[in-house]
């Protein structure tokens, strides 16, 4: 019996060769291979690999070699017929029964490739007439030349509604076969089809043999109803099931041990032109499980790398829902987050290899891109609230179905609530009283629990001496958050433009700031320039020299790396550093209106010396210090974490 290549093709895809391979064989991780020992041969040195980028196994001892259908008929003596059915079982892939009618609809299958092939030389050949002058241009204008659109195979659909059906009929195609194919618009109130693509710079979308399958269609109105469109489904194209540009992909992606992963067809082809080939896209989807499975094949962590806005971090959310239950030992993600308002393409153009290389570098695992998420959406200002950040994140860990992950997510977010909300060191007064158990013995009745239950202990009343000491006071300090934000002014002094109300809103705490800010919205209205030398030149005339010392040396190590990075970045370090910058003012403002109420919080313990008093002020330095904990965490991912 004969079975259609595409059912072998799907076992294929479904089964990783290391997977069936490792049933028989105990493998060890080597380099971008397994390897292990014969299973055909007795021996001592592993001479066995298995490589699931390229499909096959190899046995240098035997000489065996071939894919995961060789590798069960070698072992357990079936034949191919035999082999298939086991596989596709393991798979969960169902086997047609070969009838007639099924041979005829696989030489259909066939057929079908034959007239993709037609459409794409066709398209390829319009984008070079007269009437492609418009997406021409638009390529043109994305950093695209003629041997890119060679290399990629994009084209052209002209705006007439039969220039393709009619270029397809003389080569002897029915219209049939090109309604199977996606490529005419079919109904019953349309009396005569017409072509699906028209008007549009057309991406074609291959199979991993890199047979082309499908095409994406970027409109060239402004008004089109779909700015971008894809093929519909047909028997070669489940777009759930493919990748954009995985056939150029694999083999870079095997040579460099990772696959990036974009939103758009452009973005794949920046980067790979930039010097990314390793790069694929989803098709306009969220990635499915069985994309995922296709990046985990040719990388254990794909780097997700998303539009730099709202759009980009919903896609990268959605990305980490769709991961959460499918995570094993060794198989995650990573997510590369671009400055806001910046997609792949504008990087790569801008900025070249290495400003991408550099975004790269940076990329968050999956476990800080969740625990972001959840700080981002989860205010920790009331008891409540934050017993309600404990419970989703208890909830999040519950979807990870691998025990061993599991486990250890469970111990690193118990950790980071550890840091983020520490119990006060006051509770100390609370056992001192006699009032309670020593710490220990809570601690050992409350194995199990979360850090953060040891964070909350029965209100103290404070004595007249407590309320009057520096435990109670704001310390007579610059905040590195305030110094931050200045020296951002400073370094990237056209960030004015966009922000010089919300920096003239912000409450400045010590003096030499409020004297370097005074100096900067000056210099907004009496002069048109905001170049770094003019900024160099005022502080010298005015003598501020001192003050911005004194600013530069409670700037945190972490935000001071990062003011450095986007400065040696040239002209789009502003643009790099205007998320900490709105993430900074955010928590500054939140600081000072804290320190206010705890300030009065104060006052209040020092007229009534009631116990309520004292649960406010407990309660506002508790938010105190889980801010600090948020100022920590963003200082240790970088600003791009929390951007």
């Amino acid at each position: 019996m004969r079975f259609p290549p595409s059912i072998l093709e799907e076992i294929r895809v479904r089964l990783p060769v290391s997977a069936v391979v490792g049933r028989r064989v105990k493998l060890i991780k080597a380099g971008r291979e397994y390897k292990g020992l014969s299973p055909f041969n007795s021996e001592k040195t592993p001479s066995f690999t298995v490589n699931d980028q390229k499909g096959f196994f190899h046995c240098f001892s035997s000489g065996k070699h071939g894919d995961i259908f060789k590798f069960v008929m070698e072992t357990e003596g079936l034949s191919f017929y035999e082999a298939v059915e086991k596989l596709a079982a393991d798979a969960g892939v169902t086997l047609p029964k070969m009838s007639a009618e099924a041979e005829a609809q696989e030489i259909r299958r066939n057929s079908l490739y034959d007239v993709m092939a037609m459409a794409q030389d066709f398209y390829m050949a319009q984008l070079h007439k007269p009437a492609a002058s418009q997406a021409r241009a638009y390529l043109v204008g994305r950093g695209l030349g003629p041997e890119i659109w060679a290399r990629f195979g994009m084209g052209y659909a002209s705006s007439e509604r039969y220039a393709l059906r009619d270029y397809l009929a003389g080569k002897g195609v029915s219209a049939e076969d090109m309604q199977q194919a996606g490529l005419l618009v079919t109904g019953e109130d349309i009396k005569v089809p017409f072509d699906k693509f028209r008007n549009r710079v057309m991406f074609p979308i291959a199979d991993q043999k890199g047979r082309i399958i499908a095409f994406g269609g970027r409109a060239l109105e402004k008004d089109a109803p779909a700015k971008y469109l894809n093929s519909p489904e047909t028997p070669l194209f489940h777009k759930g099931e493919i990748l954009f540009n995985h056939h150029n992909a694999r083999k870079a992606a095997h040579d460099k041990g990772r696959v990036i992963a974009v939103e758009g067809y452009v973005d794949v082809i920046s980067l790979s032109v930039a010097g990314f080939a390793e790069t694929v896209a989803p098709l306009g989807t969220a990635l499915t499980e069985q994309q995922m499975a296709l990046l985990w094949r040719m990388s254990d962590e794909p780097i997700l790398c998303f539009d730099g806005d709202k759009a980009g971090k919903r896609a990268a959310y959605r990305a980490v829902e769709t991961a959460l239950a499918l995570l094993k030992p060794g198989k995650s993600l990573r997510f590369a987050l671009l400055p806001e308002g910046q997609d792949p393409d504008d990087l790569a153009r801008s900025g070249g290899f290495k400003a991408v290389e550099d975004v790269l570098g940076r990329s968050l695992g999956l476990a800080d891109l969740l625990w972001m998420r959840e700080l981002e959406t989860h205010p920790l200002d009331t008891p409540e609230r934050r017993a309600a950040f404990e419970r989703d994140l208890r909830q999040i860990i519950n979807q990870l179905k691998d025990e061993d992950v599991r486990r250890h997510y469970r111990a690193e977010f118990d950790h980071r609530l550890a840091e983020l909300m520490p119990a006060p060191a006051r509770r100390q007064a609370y056992v001192a009283q006699g009032r309670g158990r020593p710490l220990q013995a809570r601690g050992r009745a409350r194995q199990g629990l979360s850090p953060l239950h040891d964070a909350f202990e029965p209100p103290v009343r404070a004595s007249p001496f407590l309320t009057q000491s520096a435990l109670f006071g704001v310390q007579n300090r610059i905040s590195p958050r305030e110094a931050f934000i200045v020296l951002t002014f400073l370094r990237f002094p056209e960030l004015l433009q966009h922000h010089a109300d919300a920096l003239s809103d912000l409450d400045i705490e010590s003096a030499a700031g409020r004297r370097l800010v005074g100096m900067l919205l000056d210099m907004l209205g009496d002069s048109d320039d905001l170049s770094r030398e003019s900024v160099e030149n005022r502080l010298e005339t005015l003598g501020l020299r001192e003050d911005l010392q004194i600013l530069s040396d409670q700037v945190r190590s972490g935000d001071r790396r990062c003011l450095d990075k986007a400065e040696a970045a040239g002209g789009g370090g502003a643009v790099d550093m205007t998320g900490a910058l709105q993430q900074a003012m955010i928590l500054h403002r939140r600081a000072v209106t804290l320190h206010k109420e705890l300030m009065a919080a104060e006052r209040a313990l020092a007229d009534d010396g009631s116990e309520t008093s004292l649960a406010v002020i407990r309660d506002l330095q508790l938010q105190l210090s889980a801010l600090d904990g948020m100022e920590a965490e963003r200082d240790r991912l970088g600003f791009l974490a929390v951007s």
